[in-house]
C-alpha cells in the first residue's frame, strides 16, 4: 500500500513538471511570436483566432507526443516480458486494461492542454500599440 501511494506521488509530481514544462514552452513560443500576433490583432482577429492559433500548435504537439508515448510504452511492455518471466503476469493484465490504455494518455492529454490554454489565453491579452512599439 505505502509502495502504490509513494508511485502514485512520484507520478503526480511527474506530471505536475510535465505540465510546467509544456506551459513555459508554450509561453516562450507566444513570447517569440508576439509581434505576430500584435499585427494579426490590429487588423481585426478576434481573442478566439489568436486563442485557436496558439492552441492549434499545442495540440499538434500534444498528439505527438501521445501517439510516440504509446507506441513506446506498447513496445516496452513486449519487450520487458519478452525478456523475463517476472513481469509476463504483471504486463498480462496492465496492457488490456482499457483504463490504463485510454485512460493515462487522456489524462495525460487533457493536463498537456490545459498547460497551454493558460499561455494561450495571456497572449489574447497583447496589446497590439505596446508589442509594435517594442524594440
Amino acid at each position: 500500500m505505502f509502495s502504490a501511494q509513494t508511485y502514485g506521488g512520484i507520478g503526480l509530481f511527474g506530471l505536475f513538471l510535465a505540465a510546467i514544462g509544456l506551459a513555459g514552452v508554450t509561453a516562450y513560443a507566444v513570447a517569440q511570436r508576439r509581434k505576430e500576433i500584435a499585427i494579426r490583432t490590429a487588423v481585426g482577429a478576434r481573442p478566439l483566432q489568436i486563442l485557436r492559433l496558439v492552441l492549434r500548435e499545442g495540440t499538434a504537439l500534444i498528439s505527438a507526443g501521445t501517439i510516440l508515448g504509446f507506441l513506446g510504452a506498447v513496445a516496452m511492455a513486449k519487450i520487458l516480458s519478452a525478456l523475463t518471466s517476472l513481469f509476463v503476469d504483471a504486463l498480462k493484465i496492465g496492457t488490456a486494461d482499457p483504463l490504463l490504455l485510454v485512460g493515462a494518455p487522456a489524462l495525460l492529454a487533457a493536463v498537456a492542454m490545459l498547460a497551454c490554454y493558460i499561455p494561450a489565453r495571456k497572449s489574447t491579452k497583447i496589446d497590439p500599440l505596446k508589442a509594435l512599439r517594442e524594440e
